[in-house]
């Protein structure tokens, strides 16, 4: 997608992007390099390492890799450059080379369940204390129909809604009640247009990203965009057919959309800035790292809010991330090391004091922000507990925040299409173009063709 789709910090590296489609072979290879030794050492292979043109980044990697030996001298880490992809991800599964824990996008857990490619970890989840210190809402996500646990959640997202306070104020609206419904959205937008001349909302079109914020807006209206097992499209429903008939409205009756209908992350984050648009869908992390650190943005000037909803709302919201997975093959005491690697790198931060201070620090001395509200990979009481310790080094405007963080304790959290997503976030986008730049586009016919280009896709990737 773009370099901001899946942002690494100081104490996480993602692996891989999180919508593609997942490729595998049946079950049954070794694990690639998990081992116990005559002394007891267990030896555990961990995926994700970042590669030699990294040089930072896998300095990082490697210091806590030697910090983890020094804290746990019974278990060895041989770190692996393996990440998440479509082809090697099936080669390595396929050959025995699949490291014992690796990341994979939200959208394959499920798959990887059913298809009994990554391991049980409820009972280790337990034995080495985390079954308690993780969020009960993104559990959720790893869980399996026998309510076991398959995955550890880290850097979950949840999309929301970006406002330009100063806009706002000039017209006449109140920042401190941004909108609720995609009606208050319209209402807002128009306003804006009217009285600043700038762009009341905006949508992204390109890249991909239009048909990624078109699958948040369709989730807010109670709709779908592929089947649960991903074998065919079904955005061709109310859902879409509202969100994208609430865009037609704004661009063509209220004139409200401005006139850049080709906007990236990275350039909708740049207008955003500018004062140039009052509204749009995105990550909180990547776009407030975009607007105010990239291009200077007052950050008093941002809000942040829920995803609007409208006509047949389920509660909700488009949700994405990574999972860390086990191997299947991993033995009960390489599971309990594979996870205490998990606890050590992902998620020290979150339950160790010292940790969640030195980062916050390290983090506001290099320019970035501490503070940005996201979802929490660890249990309410526990992210509270993280937040207090942090509290004497956010840098942002928590108090513009609160429409966003009220609901982020109930929404339901929902994950992209399961199956090629990316492949039909590019024919969303077409849809998106033509709506937007073209008076007289069908919606109906727009999303049956493209439902029909879709179902090809499907029928062709791998299952």
């Amino acid at each position: 997608m773009t370099t901001f789709r899946h942002a690494h910090t100081r104490t996480t590296l993602f692996g891989g992007t999180a919508a593609l489609a997942l490729a595998l072979t049946a079950c049954g290879a070794p694990s690639s390099g998990g081992s116990a030794s005559g002394d007891g050492t267990v030896t555990i292979t961990v995926g994700d390492r970042p590669s030699a043109d990294q040089a930072a980044a896998r300095a990082f990697f490697d210091r806590r890799v030697q910090e983890f030996h020094q804290a746990h001298p019974g278990i060895r880490i041989e770190p692996s450059e393996t990440v998440w992809d479509v082809q090697t991800f099936q080669a390595n599964v396929a050959g025995g080379t699949l490291p014992d824990v690796i990341k994979v996008p939200f959208t394959e857990i499920q798959s990887l369940i059913a298809r009994r490619q990554v391991a049980d970890i409820t009972d280790e989840l337990k034995a080495v204390g985390l079954a308690d210190q993780l969020n009960p809402q993104t559990l959720k996500i790893v869980q399996g129909r026998d309510g076991r646990i398959y995955g550890v959640p880290v850097l979950p997202y949840a999309i929301g809604l970006f406002y330009n306070r100063a806009l706002f104020e000039k017209a006449g609206l109140d920042p401190a009640k941004p909108p609720r419904t995609w009606d208050e959205v319209r209402t807002a937008a128009k306003a804006i247009a009217e009285k600043t001349g700038q762009a009341g909302y905006a949508q992204m079109t390109t890249e991909n990203t239009g048909g990624w914020m078109l699958t948040a807006q369709s989730y807010s209206m109670g709709g779908s965009i592929e089947s649960e097992d991903g074998s065919k499209a079904t955005f061709d429903d109310a859902a879409t057919r509202n969100a994208l008939t609430y865009l037609k409205q704004m661009r063509w009756e209220d004139d409200s959309m401005g006139t850049n209908f080709l906007y990236n992350m990275n350039d909708i984050a740049k207008d955003f800035a500018a004062g140039k648009i009052g509204m749009f869908l995105s990550v909180p992390s990547a776009a407030y790292q975009a607007a105010v650190t990239n291009f200077g943005m007052a950050k008093e000037d941002v809000g942040l809010t829920a995803v609007p909803t409208g006509p047949g709302n389920d509660n909700r919201v488009l949700s994405g991330g990574s999972v860390e997975i086990v191997n299947p093959k991993a033995s009960p005491a390489e599971k309990a090391a594979a996870l205490k690697w998990i606890r050590f790198f992902d998620l020290h931060k979150y339950i160790d004091q010292e940790a969640a201070v030195a980062d916050a620090k390290a983090t506001a001395q290099d320019g970035g922000a501490v503070g940005i509200p996201r979802l929490s990979p660890v249990a309410p009481e526990t992210f509270e507990r993280y937040e207090s310790w942090i509290a004497g080094h956010v840098n942002v405007p928590l108090e513009n925040f609160t429409g966003y963080t009220g609901d982020l304790a109930t929404v339901q959290l929902k994950t992209e299409p399961v199956r090629s997503a990316q492949e039909v976030y590019a024919v969303l986008d077409t849809v998106l173009q033509k709506v937007l730049t073209d008076k007289d586009a069908d919606i109906a016919a727009l999303l049956a063709e493209a439902v029909a280009t879709v179902d090809a896709k499907l029928a062709r990737a791998p299952r």
